[in-house]
């Protein structure tokens, strides 16, 4: 499966800042569905992965997003409503803050809609939620209503901004990100490069090799992850086994029987069973009929170095 299946284009547009480097993005299109990345400026990359616009033109549209990191949403056009794991549903605000999720969650959009949405890494979350990110595992709230009136206020901006200026759009709300940005003390940010590291290096994470590199014991280490990442070890171990294994079925064309030892599961039903958990497809599924969004979710690893890893596998 080759991303240019996707009509996938690339191009350059100008940062917030004039002078500074370029923000690479990528495109694509899928039926109803068109997807734009953006890069975020080099000074937001330990805060924020990449910046999306998502559009469907379509009166009713349902389809999954694999588990994820924490997402901030501006509703430009549309609505609908999410369907966590849990079978919690909850109807989306027009600027809403979805907590990390643990597995696939499904949505779906009740008329024809635009989406802005950002993928906020810990440091992100921190800055514009503050509070411990279990809390809003497979939730979400209405950052409008609990974070203050200036993100209404953005929202309201990015509505009057055409469709067709998409870099304007992108330049607008790193501009406004980078403005509520808070400095994490050095401790901290010693703690999430070993985390990443962590759940980047090896096919299946072992908590005992975290605590090694950490010096923290396994209650402190759950306590930890679940403020910044919104879960224990274990459980992230599972969901970034799953989204590794996912990208190099799908992207790679590696063989899922073949990755199911080297990945760490037990046979090949605990390998389904985890893949379809967290992606929301069996891996003969994203071979061979990959929903729109997962294929188009695929496609951030393009971005390449400009986005974190942690973004670019989730």
């Amino acid at each position: 499966m080759g991303l240019h299946k996707f009509g996938m284009t690339g191009g350059a547009v100008a940062l917030p800042d004039e002078g500074g480097p370029l923000s690479y993005t990528v495109a694509a299109a899928q039926g109803p569905v068109r997807l734009r990345y953006f890069a975020p400026p080099e000074q937001l990359r330990a805060y924020f992965g990449s910046l999306y616009l998502f559009t469907v033109d379509a009166d009713h549209y349902g389809d999954a997003t694999r588990a994820d990191v924490p997402q901030l949403r501006f509703m430009l056009a549309g609505g609908g409503h999410y369907h966590f794991q849990d079978d919690v549903v909850m109807q989306t605000p027009d600027v809403c803050l979805l907590g990390p999720t643990m597995g696939a969650t499904r949505f779906e959009l009740d008329r024809p809609s635009r989406v802005l949405g950002i993928s906020l890494l810990p440091a992100g979350w921190q800055s514009l939620h503050g509070g411990d990110a279990s809390a809003l595992a497979d939730r979400l709230c209405d950052l409008a209503a609990v974070g203050g009136a200036h993100h209404a206020d953005l929202l309201a901006e990015l509505r009057t901004i055409d469709e067709a200026e998409a870099e304007e759009i992108a330049a607008r709300c790193w501009a406004a990100l980078g403005r509520l940005v808070k400095p994490l003390r050095g401790t901290t940010w010693a703690l999430l490069d070993a985390v990443d590291g962590w759940l980047m290096g090896e096919g299946s994470p072992r908590i005992e090799a975290l605590a090694e590199a950490t010096d923290l014991s396994p209650r402190q280490l759950a306590r930890l992850t679940n403020k910044y990442y919104g879960a224990p070890p274990k459980l992230l171990a599972r969901k970034y086994r799953a989204l590794r294994c996912s990208a190099r079925i799908a992207l790679d064309g590696e063989s899922w029987q073949q990755l199911c030892e080297e990945a760490g599961f037990y046979d090949q039903s605990h390998c389904i069973r985890e893949i379809k958990h967290f992606i929301g497809l069996t891996p003969h599924q994203l071979q061979t009929e990959p929903s729109a969004v997962a294929q188009l979710t695929l496609l951030r690893r393009s971005l390449g170095s400009d986005v974190a890893m942690l973004n670019r596998l989730s």
